[in-house]
């Protein structure tokens, strides 16, 4: 009866492939048979006879194939005789729909099953994760978008031991022969997904990126600097003379004082101010403000180097050269300022990349004004925030114990696919031929030793969504040799040499991290702590922020107020935290001797 069944299957599917539209024509190279062109429907000039008869020759080559052990796999069914159907949480934004999208639609045929999405918006998606696992009705499998909502170590952690979360371990020894040889490749990514107790609970999302190693940077204009004659600035000092003339000598040239020579943002992507400039004193990652020396965790922000870094930023902001807004205003804020229309009145600004602050688009003049400052030399620290690869410890892909055994076998195979080269290109920018295409003679890889592998087909302007790949949802692993294999122009400020513009100004960072950095992307914590932590860590955290912006600002006296905020610290749990900290560093210290994630 089953045999019946697929047969049936395989000629229905053979019928349907006839009926299709030609658009998605997927490589062969991905062992999913490419969709035929057929000039126009087949059947107003078929007999009904002649249908029949065709009908038999397909239900015949189709037992032939089964017959012949073809590379075919056999529809997926489980225990109970029905088609195998998998459910999955994720997010997905208005510009594509994962049930019709092009990527979904390949995993289903190449692995026989069908989705069951259950989507959620970008915004609310941790608070709608959690519902959804503490209803206890939760999916077979979470795909979440690391940058929005991937699991943190302590829930991996938590829900793992809860036996909610499937161990993968045997898995992937049996199923994922690619994501064995990452893990033997790169034995970090094994550290980064293995649990304390030996067991992979989930997966994180691996991008080994280089310039998000260095978020907090700093973009000068540099044709300002050019007209009035000065050069980049080195040191602290340096750049103090270089705002200075900013504000005063009119680089913009429409004769009004309306220049704001430096300014920044509250939120993430490296936007804050402060990180960049108290580096030069002491090592602020604006994280866990935390580092190590002589195995020793101290909080830096209660170190007479903070106090003295605070300092040197409240003379920049006495004298106007610091924007008040920089401590103040959301991104969208920034970027009007970036774009003012009147006139040109930004003369630097931090953030990861320009683009956050200004359009760097090929329309707009303004992109290209903007170049990296090296990591500031202070009396103390030339440092560089840096967090290796940019990368979130957690997991982006977990199955969980709702999954049959055909489900989590399916869905392993999915994740192995994505750890190959084309399997991630397909599922991080869309298919070949629509969203990508092999390099053409001539175009170059971003990385300096790398062979060009993938070159992107741009979105024209008013192109409607392709709805192709999946996005920030299919970054599952991106390694270095992967992510520097894709063509980029060697002009930095064009549209497809932004990429290299990038890594050419984090090369200017390199080699500035701090040799007292606290190691928080490998470290796992101890669920029965988190809670405590996450409420003493908030804590610590708003307290320096506020307190940092009330020195800078002048409502607090750094002379007269510092004893009374280190105290503050203190009360809010400051010396519990470093505790905690320093008994997670310990455990992980003594058991990761000589370990990769150093």
């Amino acid at each position: 009866m089953a045999f019946r069944i697929r047969i049936r299957t395989m000629a229905r599917r053979t019928l349907r492939e006839l009926r299709a539209p030609t658009r998605l024509r997927v490589p062969k190279r991905l062992g999913v048979p490419t969709r035929p062109r057929v000039p126009g429907p087949p059947w107003p000039v078929m007999t009904r006879k002649a249908l029949s008869a065709a009908l038999l020759l397909l239900i015949a080559a189709a037992i032939l194939v089964s017959c012949a052990g073809s590379g075919q796999r056999d529809p997926v069914e489980t225990a109970a005789g029905k088609p195998l159907s998998i459910s999955v949480f994720a997010q997905q934004d208005s510009t594509f729909d994962l049930k019709t999208n092009d990527f979904s639609r390949l995993l289903e045929e190449k692995f026989n099953f069908s989705f069951d999405w259950q989507t959620v918006p970008y915004i609310g998606a941790k608070q709608k994760r959690q519902i959804s696992l503490a209803s206890g009705n939760y999916p077979d499998a979470y795909i979440l978008t690391s940058y929005i909502d991937q699991f943190s170590q302590a829930d991996v952690l938590r829900y793992g031991k809860q036996g909610v979360f499937y161990p993968l371990n045997d898995l992937i020894d049996r199923f994922a022969p690619n994501i064995k040889a990452a893990f033997a490749r790169d034995p970090w990514l094994k550290e980064l997904s293995t649990a304390p107790n030996g067991a992979i609970y989930g997966l994180p999302a691996f991008s080994d990126c280089f310039h998000c190693s260095y978020p907090y940077k700093l973009w000068i204009h540099t044709k300002w600097l050019d007209r009035l004659g000065l050069s980049m600035p080195r040191t602290t000092e340096e750049l103090r003379d270089v705002l200075y003339a900013f504000k005063t000598r009119d680089p913009n040239g429409n004769g009004i004082a309306d220049e704001v020579p430096l300014s920044g943002s509250v939120e993430d992507f490296g936007v804050r101010v402060l990180p960049y400039l108290m580096n030069g004193f002491v090592y602020d990652d604006d994280q866990t403000y935390l580092t190590v020396k002589d195995g020793k965790v101290r909080l830096s922000p209660a170190t007479p180097e903070w106090k003295e870094g605070l300092a040197y930023v409240k003379s920049l902001y006495d004298e106007g050269l610091i924007d008040a807004g920089a401590f103040t205003q959301d991104v969208e804020a920034y970027r009007r300022l970036g774009e003012n229309e009147e006139a040109q009145i930004l003369g630097a600004g931090t953030a990861m990349h320009p683009a956050i602050f200004v359009d760097t688009g090929p329309d707009n003049e303004r992109g290209s004004d903007y170049n990296p400052v090296p990591p500031l030399k202070g009396p103390h620290a030339s440092y560089a925030v840096y967090y290796r690869s940019g990368i979130t410890p957690g997991a982006k892909f977990v199955i969980t114990d709702k999954a049959s055994p055909e489900a989590r076998e399916t869905l392993i195979r999915i994740a192995d696919y994505l750890y190959t080269p084309i399997g991630q290109a397909n599922a991080e920018v869309g298919m070949e031929g629509v969203d990508w295409r092999l390099p053409l003679p001539g175009e170059v890889a971003l990385g300096p030793d790398s062979k060009a592998e993938f070159a992107r087909i741009p979105v024209k302007e008013g192109e409607p969504s392709r709805n192709s790949g999946w996005a920030g949802m299919g970054h599952f692993y991106m390694p270095k040799e992967y992510r520097d294999s894709w063509t980029q122009d060697m002009d930095i400020y064009s549209p497809n040499g932004y990429e290299r513009r990038l890594y050419e100004a984090s090369e200017l960072y390199q080699g500035h991290e701090s040799p007292e950095l606290y190691p928080s992307w490998a470290i796992w914590l101890d669920p029965d702590v988190v809670d405590e932590l996450g409420m003493l860590q908030a804590n610590v955290r708003n307290e320096v922020d506020q307190s940092a912006m009330q020195f800078i600002t002048g409502q607090k006296d750094l002379n007269e107020d510092w004893t009374a905020y280190v105290l503050r610290l203190n009360e809010l749990g400051a010396d519990r935290y470093l505790e905690i900290m320093q008994q997670a560093y310990d455990e992980w210290s003594r058991s990761n001797a000589g370990s990769a994630v150093r």
